[in-house]
C-alpha cells in the first residue's frame, strides 16, 4: 500500500457557500471535527485544533491556513512542530475541495505529505491507517451536522 494520500467524496445536500462555511470557519469546524478550533480562515493564518480536553490532557495540533477560496476550496497545514512554519516535508496538507452537484455539494476531501514525513514504514502505516479511520469517522458527521443546521441547497 502507498500511504501517501486520503481521498474522500461525500455529496452534501447544502449550497457550496454552505459547505464552504462549515469546513472552513473554527465555529463550525469545532462540531463535527476536533473538540476545539482557533485560527482565523484567511491564508496565513496559524492557529490550533485541539482533541479532548485542552486542560485534561487533550492533544493540541498547529493548524495553518493555506488557501480560502469561497466557495470553491479550502485547504490547510497541520501537525508540524509547534516551533515550525507549516511547509511540505513537516506537516499534512488537507483540502476540501467544492463542487455544485445537482442540488447540493460534492465534498471531496484530500489529506497528502504523509510519506514527505519520513517516517519509518511502521509509524507511517499507523498514522495513516489512522487518519484513514479519523476521516471516515468525522466526515460522517458533516452531512448530518449540516442538515441539522436548517439550510436548504
Amino acid at each position: 500500500m502507498e500511504f501517501g494520500t486520503i481521498e474522500r467524496e461525500i455529496y452534501v445536500e447544502a449550497s457550496p457557500e454552505i459547505v464552504f462555511e462549515v469546513v472552513s470557519s473554527p465555529e463550525h469546524l469545532r462540531q463535527w471535527w476536533p473538540d476545539d478550533a482557533r485560527y482565523d480562515p484567511r491564508p496565513g493564518s496559524a492557529g490550533e485544533i485541539v482533541f479532548g480536553d485542552r486542560d485534561a490532557g487533550g492533544t493540541v495540533v498547529p493548524f495553518t491556513v493555506v488557501n480560502a477560496r469561497p466557495p470553491r476550496t479550502f485547504s490547510f497545514r497541520w501537525t508540524h512542530p509547534a516551533d515550525e512554519a507549516a511547509v511540505e516535508g513537516n506537516s499534512l496538507l488537507v483540502t476540501f475541495d467544492l463542487t455544485p452537484s445537482g442540488g447540493g455539494t460534492l465534498l471531496r476531501v484530500t489529506e497528502a505529505g504523509f510519506r514527505e514525513l519520513g517516517w519509518e514504514a511502521a509509524v507511517l502505516e499507523r498514522q495513516y491507517q489512522k487518519h484513514v479511520a479519523g476521516w471516515d469517522f468525522h466526515l460522517s458527521r458533516l452531512v448530518p451536522y449540516i442538515a441539522g443546521l436548517g439550510v436548504r441547497p
